[in-house]
């Protein structure tokens, strides 16, 4: 449906030089993926970190926000109790700064073993009703992969599989991401995956997947205010117009 969004790629031809111009992300409307509560991961360090990218966000078009801080054994031991929290303190300093922006808290489950046994304690967080954002392993393929999909929906959680096109060792097996959608999974774009942040394969694997229309949400996954800039002054570039014309869902987001 969308294999000519990106045109023919002319393997020699030097990048085009274009002029930062801002870009209205309005076409959103939420932003779905990010980390903002200040101080859990390995984003927003601070209260002042937070409220810089929040405003931007309102700026770029952004009309509410589902945040998303890491839950992942090794490194960020969160629970929901400690991301409500920030999640509340975070609003009441938006108030105090009146800064109207509708802030929901989320997590980016790790899947690991910890997390299979938080699966079965119940009480996750979730983007919207049962919607679970999940992401694996940026170097190892996780085991067991099927049957963990087939748990997490037994359990009554639809998964969200966060920037799959970051999963190198899936590059060479390109079919798996419409095995996810048949198995009843979403799949979320990273904005900057399109414009080449992570890589020239990223990039890649991120038109590949929005050709065949497999993508069904696009986040910031904003850790900072340098992805924040990076995506504001985009305006000029063809990966924001492509991203313009795409039927994301993200505009039916309800915050509940």
């Amino acid at each position: 449906m969308f294999s000519r969004l990106f045109g023919s790629k002319k393997k020699d031809a030097a990048p085009e030089a274009l002029a930062p111009e801002a870009a209205d992300w309005s076409f959103l409307g939420t932003d779905m993926h990010s980390h903002l509560i200040p101080g859990i991961d390995d984003g927003a360090a601070a209260t002042t970190d937070s409220l810089a990218m929040i405003t931007r966000l309102k700026e770029m078009g952004y009309r509410q926000l589902i945040t998303t801080p890491h839950i992942k054994s090794d490194h960020y031991r969160n629970n929901p109790k400690i991301i409500l929290a920030g999640q509340k303190e975070l609003v009441e300093n938006l108030k105090a700064n009146s800064l109207d922006m509708p802030l929901k808290a989320a997590a980016e489950y790790y899947v690991d073993d910890v997390f299979m046994e938080m699966l079965e304690e119940g009480q996750l967080l979730t983007l919207q009703k049962n919607e679970l954002l999940i992401e694996f392993s940026f170097m190892f393929e996780p085991m067991n992969l099927p049957s963990t999909l087939f748990k997490i929906q037994t359990k009554g959680y639809k998964p969200v599989i966060a920037h799959p096109e970051r999963y190198l060792y899936y590059h060479q097996r390109p079919e798996i991401y419409r095995e996810f959608r048949d198995r009843g999974c979403l799949l979320q774009l990273n904005a900057l995956s399109l414009f080449g942040y992570y890589g020239r394969r990223e990039k890649d694997m991120a038109e590949k997947l929005m050709a065949e229309g497999l993508y069904d949400y696009c986040g910031t996954d904003m850790h900072h205010i340098r992805h924040a800039e990076l995506l504001h002054m985009s305006g000029a570039q063809k990966a924001y117009q492509v991203l313009r014309t795409y039927p994301f869902r993200n505009n039916t987001i309800v915050l509940d």
